[in-house]
């Protein structure tokens, strides 16, 4: 008979205790252990559901064999690009994102690619039925003969279907609606979500089949079920991207074969989400780049420099509690940038209301698009506007001091290859760019004096 065991799983941190206690003894937290009835498998069932019935045995890792199997290039080069080069073969590949999205979508064009290249693919679908499924690969021109859709959410069946089929690529759509019967829990909860994960993983190590598994996200953003289904999978992609707007941006917060600084950017459309190979071109579409309160700044996202505009808007005089909002950039950098305008450029910002927004969607996190800022609310204070086809690229200390960034030239030859003609950098980068006036500026005041042609004492002055 299989023996059963109860056990208590933590809803927050998904850590295990064989007693109920107020208290989580991992995380601390109150009132989240849930108790489940687990079923232990009998050797016949481990051997049913495709498990080794042999231990592996240790090697000397002089004998492990050094030669990989060749990554799977996808037709899109963005995909490529934050997968590290491509996919790799028994890699478990976890996607999130906000309802709506497009998680679904970008899986179907993945299968769609891998089919084209001749291979068999394996869509499971816990959430559409098999004729939903062929309506969207219909609308996405995925109509491949490889393509096979199971619409099934027990965890047996897609496991037995994997290890039968052997395919070159397989798809669970989504992981919180797969359940393992032989758990006595809710399909959803953090033991079924788990296991799932585990379960999949192990028969995408044993076969060399990568798995990307579709997963559902919380309110707050993140994935949501136990925290170790992030840990368990070898790649964790983000897609984000607001409903209204056609961009949708990749990421990857954890990638065991790759960089984890690169990203994606797709465009939604009628029919699909399509590539976007020239991102700076794309995202400097229709600015006013002669406006108050706009500039441009070169971040880079990987190894691939980009032009992003930024937006600031000052408004109102004398509030006692003036509002900050910040989309796409760092509220607590916010306020230390204002604070760094009002005590070094004596620029009066403390009573009055800022807005920053980061145009198309986009997010900066880099120090280098500081200064960028910094220039812009200073303009939109005074109401003047930065000096047309500038861009600008710097860190700001907190006395005033501009410091160096990484790669320079890279980003420079971005901005010279999309029509800029003006550059404001830090005096201390070693300037051989020569397609651009380069201004270098060691201080906020030499970059407001060279952004606005102002002499520095009437910034001082300025109220």
């Amino acid at each position: 008979m299989p023996r059963q065991t109860t056990t208590f799983v933590c809803s927050q941190c998904g850590g295990e205790t064989i007693r109920w206690a107020g208290q989580c003894p991992h995380c601390r937290a109150w009132n989240t252990l849930q108790e489940f009835t687990v079923k232990a498998q009998s050797r016949a069932e481990k051997a049913a559901a495709g498990r080794p019935l042999e231990q592996a045995r240790p090697l000397p890792i002089r004998e492990i064999p050094t030669e990989d199997a060749p990554r799977t290039a996808l037709a899109w080069g963005e995909l490529n690009r934050v997968l590290g080069g491509g996919v790799v073969p028994g890699s478990l590949v976890l996607v999130g994102g906000e309802p709506g999205v497009g998680k679904s979508t970008l899986l179907m064009h993945v299968a769609a690619q891998f089919a084209a290249r001749g291979g068999t693919v394996l869509y499971c679908s816990g959430e559409e039925s098999a004729r939903q499924v062929r309506m969207r690969a219909e609308r996405l021109d995925a109509l491949a003969a490889g393509l096979l859709v199971l619409a099934e959410n027990d965890l047996d069946a897609i496991c037995s279907a994997i290890s039968e089929l052997r395919p070159a690529l397989a798809i669970v759509d989504s992981i919180q609606t797969v359940y393992d019967a032989g758990l006595e829990a809710a399909a959803g909860s953090v033991t079924q979500v788990r296991e799932g994960a585990a379960r999949l993983m192990r028969i995408a190590k044993e076969t060399a089949i990568p798995i990307f598994l579709v997963g559902h996200v919380t309110k707050e953003g993140a994935i949501a079920g136990p925290r170790v289904l992030e840990h368990i999978v070898d790649c964790v992609l983000y897609l984000e991207g607001e409903r209204r707007q056609d961009f949708r941006i990749l990421r990857a917060s954890k990638n065991r074969f790759g960089s984890t600084e690169e990203i994606g950017i797709f465009s939604m459309a009628d029919a699909g989400l399509r590539e976007v190979p020239d991102a700076s071109a794309a995202l400097l579409a229709g600015s006013s780049l002669d406006a108050v309160g706009t500039v441009v700044v070169a971040t880079l996202e990987g190894t691939r420099p980009l032009l992003v505009e930024l937006q600031t808007l000052v408004t109102g005089d004398s509030i006692q509690m003036p509002r900050r909002s910040a989309n796409g950039f760092d509220l607590n950098r916010l306020h230390m940038l204002i604070a760094v305008l009002e005590n070094r450029a004596r620029i009066k910002l403390s009573m009055r209301e800022v807005y920053v927004n980061v145009a198309a969607g986009m997010r900066v996190a880099e120090p280098a698009a500081d200064l960028g800022l910094a220039l812009s609310l200073a303009g939109n204070a005074r109401n003047e506007a930065l000096t047309s086809r500038t861009v600008v690229v710097g860190e700001l200390g907190l006395v005033g001091e501009v410091r160096r960034v990484g790669q320079l030239e890279r980003r420079l030859a971005e901005a010279a290859r999309h029509g800029f003609t003006r550059a404001i950098v830090p005096a201390a980068n070693d300037l051989h760019q020569r397609e651009l006036d380069v201004v270098g500026v060691a201080t906020l005041k030499e970059a407001l004096e060279a952004a606005f042609g102002l002499r520095v004492p009437s910034v001082l002055n300025s109220d």
